[in-house]
Order: C-alpha cells, then sequence, then structure tokens
C-alpha cells in the first residue's frame, strides 16, 4: 500500500469570486496522498467550486492550489489530467456513444495515436470490476441516469488518476449502487488514490472517509476526522437540530427539526 502521508494537494488562502458574489473566502487546507476526504455543507457553500479551483477548470482571484508541490496553474492540462480525473455532478449529456468508448476516453491523456492493449486491457478491468459487462455495447443516452452516473466514474478510474474528484457521485444511486461506488472509492484510496468528495449523506460518508472538511458561507468551518461530527457542528453548519446515536463503535445523524 502506498504511504499515506505524503501531502498531495495544499490549498492556501483560497478566494474566489463570481461576478455577483465571493464564494471561497480564505480556505486553506492540506490533503494527503491517499487520503479519503469529504466535503460537507448546505448548497451555495462553495464545495464544488472548490473542488473545481483544484482541477483547474475555475482559477482564483486569491490564494492558490498546489499538487505534489506544484501550483495547478503551472501544469499543463494533459499533465494534469494525468494527476487528477473529476466527475462532475451533471455531466454533459451525449448520444451516440457506447459506454466501452465513454470509459475508454478516460485513457485519452495517455493515448498518443490510437488506444494501446495496454488502454483496452485497463477498461475492460474497470467495466469487470464495476459490473458493466452487460451494458458496456449500449449506447449512453439509452442508461439510466444511475447507469450514467457509473459510467462516467468508470471512465474517471480508468484514467488513472492519483486524486480523484467526485461531484455528489451517488446522488443518482440507489443504495445498493451507492455502497458499491463508496467500498470501490474506499478499495482505491487504500491503494493510495487520494479520493476527494462532496457528499449530503452524513451518515454514508462517516463509513468510510477519513477527513471531513466543513464549507459554510465560503469558509472552511471545521476539519479534521470523524470526531469533529458532533451535533454542534452539524446544527451550526446545516441550521437545523441534529441528533447523534451511538451503536457500538459507530454513530448516525438524525436531523429532526428546524432549528
Amino acid at each position: 500500500m502506498e504511504n499515506k502521508y505524503n501531502m498531495t494537494v495544499s490549498i492556501n488562502e483560497l478566494e474566489f469570486f463570481y461576478p455577483s458574489a465571493q464564494i471561497l473566502k480564505g480556505v486553506t487546507t492540506e490533503i494527503n496522498q491517499g487520503e479519503f476526504v469529504v466535503l460537507f455543507g448546505p448548497n451555495g457553500s462553495g464545495k464544488s467550486t472548490l473542488m473545481k479551483c483544484m482541477n483547474k477548470i475555475l482559477n482564483p482571484q486569491v490564494g492558490y492550489v498546489e499538487v505534489e508541490g506544484k501550483p495547478v496553474e503551472q501544469y499543463s492540462h494533459l499533465d494534469l489530467a494525468k494527476r487528477i480525473a473529476y466527475v462532475p455532478q451533471n455531466e454533459v449529456k451525449v448520444t451516440g456513444i457506447k459506454v466501452f468508448d465513454m470509459i475508454l476516453s478516460g485513457r485519452k491523456p495517455y493515448i498518443s495515436w490510437k488506444p494501446s492493449d495496454k488502454d483496452y486491457a485497463i477498461v475492460t478491468e474497470v467495466i469487470e470490476s464495476l459490473k458493466l459487462e452487460k451494458i458496456a455495447m449500449k449506447d449512453i443516452s439509452a442508461l439510466s441516469g444511475g447507469q450514467q452516473q457509473m459510467v462516467y466514474i468508470a471512465r474517471a478510474i480508468a484514467q488513472e488518476p492519483k486524486i480523484l474528484l467526485l461531484d455528489e457521485p451517488t446522488s443518482a444511486l440507489d443504495v445498493k449502487h451507492q455502497l458499491e461506488i463508496m467500498e470501490l472509492l474506499k478499495s482505491l484510496s487504500d491503494k493510495g488514490i487520494t479520493i476527494i468528495v462532496t457528499l449530503h449523506d452524513i451518515n454514508l460518508a462517516t463509513k468510510y472517509a477519513d477527513k471531513y472538511l466543513m464549507l459554510q458561507e465560503g469558509k472552511l468551518y471545521a476539519e479534521g476526522c470523524k470526531k469533529i461530527l458532533t451535533e454542534h457542528h452539524l446544527e451550526m453548519l446545516y441550521g437545523v437540530k441534529i441528533k447523534i446515536l451511538n451503536d457500538k463503535d459507530d454513530f448516525f445523524v438524525v436531523p429532526y427539526s428546524l432549528s
């Protein structure tokens, strides 16, 4: 297993503005290699914007993001794609492309002229690991929303990233597939791949994550291991009354009324 203590992502005093509003306000944190990190926060708190700044999709007006000790703006898009794969919450809908070919497109950073035997082998392995064999030759537009989400995650894994960013990866999935995806992401984390996801399901996150970042109105409200998931922190973060139920070594978060 890879060393989990090498710093992979460093975020320094990050601020991002849209013309109408400031979204991120001085966010600073570090994420280590192989950590499974979950971003929590209400809608509009800056989670997706922070993720896009990590991936050079958005450029912050203040502060900077470093990946493996180098500012992201100094990477070419090709070099960054060999390090970071990103699955947005709402993918652009496409038609006329088979599932296999969509997943194969994740190999684009490594293909100079045409796909190699290695590229095909990696795609086949990913399809098998996600149990997508039955839909591999189907047009992606013929799939359900949940199936499409699985395909986009498969494409990102085929990219062989060192860092995997996923924005609400389980939102369109049923309970079984939610657990399958989270188990898969945990296994990738155990192999040294840094996993950074946004989630609204706190109980799902607590089963798998190593670290939690709480964003509130663009600021980093709290960060740390499971110990920061207190009733007080969650009530302040979401503005609802929270009850935490303990069960041996596990616990469950239950919102029960508005504050």
